[in-house]
């Protein structure tokens, strides 16, 4: 790819390291296809006593000066820079008044939303705009490619685990939901007696945020029927998982872990947990309503619908706004 504009062809992708956010802005760089780098930053000290939109009120270049970062916030500018979370838009703005950066945010950056360039905001968010892509839940990398990759190299290693195969995505505590581990055992074990009424298997996979001893509940409700645990040890098989499974159990904390499952096409579970979200709450009643996803009851059912991934929907907005084209 190359662009037609001035700077260098390159994505900054801003954010405070947090693992979820992070996924969102590599999936939209991929598909837009330059060169990218993660910013992974944080306010120094100062700055983190200023509310994130009084930020906006320090120039630019004390913006950069005020911020931590795991590479270097210097010239030469990025000709895109993608932030996540409110947290980020004090930087990510200042960055584009300092290289010129075509900006996108992903979320509601709880700003006007005529300070970035192009804001994806999921629909859940309920944030409007003349420059504002709505999508279906988070931005994904789910393809059928990555999919088709993931599951060719991961298949030999379950090859004895009957069907139907049910992946587990596991999530954790968060401001809205806890995960104790009472609440894993009660259900590994529903899932457990889903196994046994099936004759199928499990392949479950924790995330960063599971608690290790929700994670041993889990699996030791599920260690008499036929399953595979991620342990954690080296790369963490959730796309195979995806490609492999016939079905999918996730738990209701995650908007990602819930739209990217919905990005096979595969019927997806939402298991409850013990909190509540508002906002959470309008992404899952829309899953529903758009044929994605049903409440994890313990039986398996059958229903089709479109996979949901408007990731490229956003990242041809961006090719077209800087005029990139193929090589050749």
């Amino acid at each position: 790819m190359r662009s037609a504009g001035g700077g260098t062809p390159e994505t900054w992708i801003v954010t405070d390291g947090a693992v979820g956010m992070e996924a969102q802005g590599l999936a939209v760089a991929e598909a837009v296809g330059l060169p990218f780098t993660l910013k992974r930053v944080r306010p120094t000290a100062a700055m983190r006593l200023i509310p994130t939109p009084f930020q906006l009120l320090v120039p630019s270049q004390g913006r950069i000066a005020a911020t931590e970062s795991s590479s270097p916030l210097a010239p030469p500018w990025p000709r895109l820079v993608i932030s996540i979370g409110r947290r980020s838009v004090p930087l990510a703005l200042a960055i584009k008044r300092l290289g010129g950066a075509f900006a996108l945010h992903i979320q509601n950056p709880k700003v006007p939303a005529g300070l970035f360039d192009l804001i994806a905001a999921p629909l859940h968010d309920d944030f409007e705009g003349d420059n504002v892509i709505t999508t279906f839940g988070a931005v994904h990398s789910v393809t059928p490619e990555r999919l088709a990759e993931a599951g060719m190299d991961f298949a030999p290693r379950i090859t004895d685990l009957p069907h139907p195969r049910i992946a587990v995505l596991l999530g954790g505590d968060s401001r809205a939901f806890k995960f104790p581990p009472e609440t894993g055992a009660g259900f590994g074990q529903a899932l457990a007696s889903l196994v046994r009424e099936t004759g199928g298997a499990l392949l479950i996979t924790p995330s960063r945020r599971t608690n290790p001893e929700t994670l041993r509940a889990v699996a030791d409700a599920v260690k008499d029927v036929p399953h595979f645990v991620w342990d954690r040890a080296g790369v963490n098989p959730y796309f195979a998982f995806l490609s492999l499974a016939d079905a999918i159990v996730v738990t209701e904390d995650s908007v990602n872990m819930v739209t990217e499952a919905a990005g096979t096409g595969k019927p997806v579970y939402v298991q409850s947990m013990p909190g509540r979200s508002r906002r959470l709450a309008r992404f899952h009643a829309l899953m529903r309503e758009r044929g994605a996803t049903r409440p994890f009851v313990g039986r398996l059912e059958t229903w089709d619908y479109a996979p949901i991934n408007d990731t490229e929907v956003v990242a041809a907005h961006i090719r077209r706004a800087l005029r990139l084209e193929p090589d050749g």
